[in-house]
């Protein structure tokens, strides 16, 4: 046995055995200076691959698109006319475009229609697919064309007068917009794991795990014993076993030792709505709230919904020159306003003194 000295004794730091939260560096996806610069999403379909999977996420979307169009367009009506006469892919309507359009760059970032005309007359709009589009910039970082990589592997050029894009949320000098789903990819991978987790613990309390001591290691006998075994377990039956040839005992865990996985889940939920910028309340959820932070929570949902619907009604007037007016669902801030404004009374009557106080009773202290 070596003799050890006290004096040898060294220490650690945290350093060697924490590791400070940090978050990685970006930078933006610009004009790379060449002549051309080319830009693709390379997550799309990673994106729609979320949107149709995760509940809480489509839901989400599908709320802020159908909201932002409201009770839909409005315009005068000649214009109304013309845009009555759009179907896009055949079956489709202004509105149900524009939807589709909104809906396509909360999860994407980006959408696009092409825009189809008749001479210099407009007669049609045909959404596509995000994840076939390719942006052509300069090296100053202007447009200079679309490509559609079609799923037949052909591209086909578009001018940009013949697209009408919406890139949502563009950051600085980025040739592209942002998708939602971006920065809530952490918070939606972390709920669904803990979902499953919490489903696999309900399964263990059914069907908890056994350790079985058979009396044999012939493969063949242990693959049949485990069969026979497999089958009444999940069927509920009962199995007979001659007495001394197998022996087993229940792997548990010990009591109060797992961790209660539900506030964990119902904190990333809450958390969620926040990450997208849509209230629960807005989608039916029933979460304690009172009167005042539900009309609180419906005026900021309200604030967001009335800006895009501005940048929708900018966007169609700059790109297809078409002056249209999304109409918002319902409105509570002429309530919310009146509410205030009768508190405010109420309030002010208590202030005042009362006319059967004494004189210097009523005098502030």
């Amino acid at each position: 046995m070596p003799y050890a000295e006290l004096d040898s004794t060294t220490a650690g730091t945290q350093k060697d055995t924490f590791v400070d939260y940090s978050v990685d560096t970006k930078s933006t996806d610009a004009a790379s200076g060449e002549k051309e610069t080319k830009w693709m999403n390379d997550k799309a379909s990673q994106y729609l691959g979320y949107y149709k999977t995760i509940p809480e996420l489509k839901i989400a979307i599908d709320t802020k698109a159908t909201w932002t169009i409201g009770q839909g367009s409005e315009s005068n009506e000649l214009t109304m006319l013309l845009l009555s006469t759009i179907t896009g892919f055949g079956k489709d309507t202004f509105n149900s475009i524009l939807e589709n359009l909104i809906r396509d760059y909360h999860i994407y970032g980006d959408a696009y229609a092409e825009i189809v005309r008749d001479g210099e007359q407009m007669v049609n709009l045909k959404v596509l697919d995000p994840s076939t589009m390719r942006h052509i910039t300069n090296k100053e970082g202007f447009l200079l064309r679309f490509e559609q990589v079609t799923k037949a592997g052909k591209t086909v050029r578009f001018k940009t007068e013949d697209i009408l894009y919406l890139a949502r949320n563009r950051i600085a000098d980025e040739v592209h917009g942002v998708s939602i789903i971006e920065s809530c990819e952490w918070i939606v991978l972390a709920r669904n794991e803990a979902m499953e987790d919490y489903k696999k613990l309900l399964h263990r309390n059914i069907y908890p795990v056994r350790i079985w001591h058979l009396d044999t290691d012939v493969k063949s006998k242990i693959a049949d014993f485990k069969a026979k075994i497999a089958k009444v377990k999940y069927e509920g039956e009962d199995i007979f076993i001659p007495k001394g040839s197998v022996e087993t005992e229940l792997a548990t865990v010990p009591a109060n030792s797992s961790l209660n996985p539900l506030p964990w889940i119902q904190l990333l939920n809450q958390y969620f709505y926040q990450a997208v910028g849509v209230p629960q309340i807005i989608i039916g959820g029933s979460q304690e709230l009172t009167q005042t932070a539900a009309q609180i929570a419906y005026l900021a949902f309200e604030q967001c919904i009335e800006e895009e619907q501005l940048f929708i009604e900018e966007q169609i007037l700059s790109q297809l020159n078409i002056a249209i007016e999304l109409t918002f669902p319902a409105s509570l801030r002429s309530g919310v306003l009146s509410d205030i404004a009768k508190d405010g009374t109420q309030q002010q009557q208590l202030n005042q003194p009362s006319r059967f106080m004494p004189p210097m009773a009523r005098q502030p202290v």
